[in-house]
């Protein structure tokens, strides 16, 4: 038998650190909903006043959050996302990152707000609808969504003129028979695949009395735009969209970079209320698109750097993330096991890499804890570099 190996579920004793366990993370990848962020004054500062005009104003706001690798472009867009995911007047959606053209910017934003999501718009437009043309009174979705199921309220009654005010809102009549038809049981999972772009059979579309394919960058912008007015109609302040490693549209053919380019700004120029988007890209691949792709540029005009953690970045970093599993109170707001010239030294070999920093300090104190270490000190460091 071979005894090489040591695999083990006994969980490591962080104790004698005043930590229920290790709060920082093996594999520095941001959190879905991240509960700790280590802004940078002017990064949060650029941020909140985007997002602050966009929600005051109604007016459309875009911005660029540039970074090297592992400076935290991710991490700064998922926990703006978490912060106004929960507001009840705006709709947010992520696209991890841009795909081969806007078509796929599109699929992934509709597939991240969600099947019940986008159900729960058609009941609310039902309920709109439901309360001009019926005796009824449902004051949300899921008060139209009771109606339909007890038979107070008729289908017939309210999808035709539910197409018909959709319509012309969205200015794309297919769009408005693909939401309505989300609270069909028979074609709901129809209309989410045409929604979302995947494709459906011709027979499947006649069944819902959709002519169109959703299937290239410019009826996706429609598509887009479509919803966007069906919010606004709804009374929503707007949508904000959020695209993550931007950078990856240099890996495109020029000719399918441009045209994706061309898609979002066409979006912007037929939006110019109710939307905020923010991209996160390398520097390097934003300043060649500043320079070769002025119309697209210009649409944005605000960038802001991420940049390098100072020493006082990353001893409120480090504090934060240890604060999360203190045991003591007493203990809470320091640094420790870490001392302060031991944190410097990792700043200094990561130099200043959020993602370096977190890993090392999440290694590091393992190794501190299996050695049974009192403090993490800049010669137990040296070691471990």
């Amino acid at each position: 038998m071979n005894d090489a190996f040591t695999i083990t579920d006994e969980q490591q004793d962080y104790s004698q650190y005043d930590l229920s366990e290790n709060p920082f993370p093996y594999s520095p990848v941001p959190a879905e909903d991240p509960e700790i962020y280590c802004g940078q004054p002017h990064v949060t500062e650029k941020i909140s006043s985007t997002v602050s005009s966009m929600l005051s104003t109604g007016k459309s706001k875009h911005l660029v959050v540039t970074g090297k690798y592992g400076n935290g472009k991710s991490h700064t867009l998922k926990y703006t996302r978490s912060l106004l995911r929960d507001r009840n007047d705006v709709v947010v959606g992520y696209v991890a990152q841009p795909g081969e053209g806007f078509l796929d910017i599109y699929h992934e934003f509709i597939y991240d707000l969600g099947f019940n999501r986008l159900q729960g718009l058609a009941y609310e437009y039902l309920a709109s609808v439901s309360r001009d043309v019926t005796d009824t009174n449902p004051s949300d979705a899921s008060a139209m969504e009771s109606l339909i199921d007890e038979g107070d309220v008729l289908l017939s009654e309210i999808v035709p003129e539910a197409v018909r005010r959709l319509s012309d809102v969205t200015k794309f009549a297919d769009f408005a028979r693909a939401i309505v038809h989300m609270v069909y049981e028979d074609t709901n999972l129809y209309a989410w695949q045409w929604l979302t772009s995947e494709g459906i059979r011709y027979e499947q579309r006649k069944e819902m009395e959709i002519h169109s394919a959703l299937d290239d960058d410019t009826m996706g912008v429609r598509a887009f735009t479509a919803l966007k007015n069906l919010l606004l109609d709804l009374g929503y302040t707007g949508v904000f969209v959020f695209v993550d490693e931007f950078e990856s549209i240099a890996r495109l053919s020029p000719k399918t970079e441009q045209a994706t380019l061309n898609s979002i700004r066409h979006l912007m120029d037929q939006n110019s209320s109710g939307l905020c988007m923010l991209f996160g890209c390398a520097p390097e691949v934003w300043q060649d698109v500043m320079s070769e792709y002025h119309a697209f540029s210009e649409r944005i005009g605000q960038e802001v750097a991420l940049r390098p953690l100072t020493a006082e970045n990353l001893f409120d970093l480090v504090e934060d993330y240890l604060d999360r599993e203190r045991t003591v109170t007493e203990s809470e707001g320091s640094v420790r096991p870490f001392t302060e010239d031991s944190l410097e030294l990792i700043l200094q070999r990561s130099q200043g890499n959020v993602r370096q920093i977190l890993s090392v300090c999440s290694r590091m104190l393992d190794e501190a804890a299996v050695e049974e270490r009192a403090d993490i000190t800049t010669d137990f460091a040296e070691e471990f570099f």
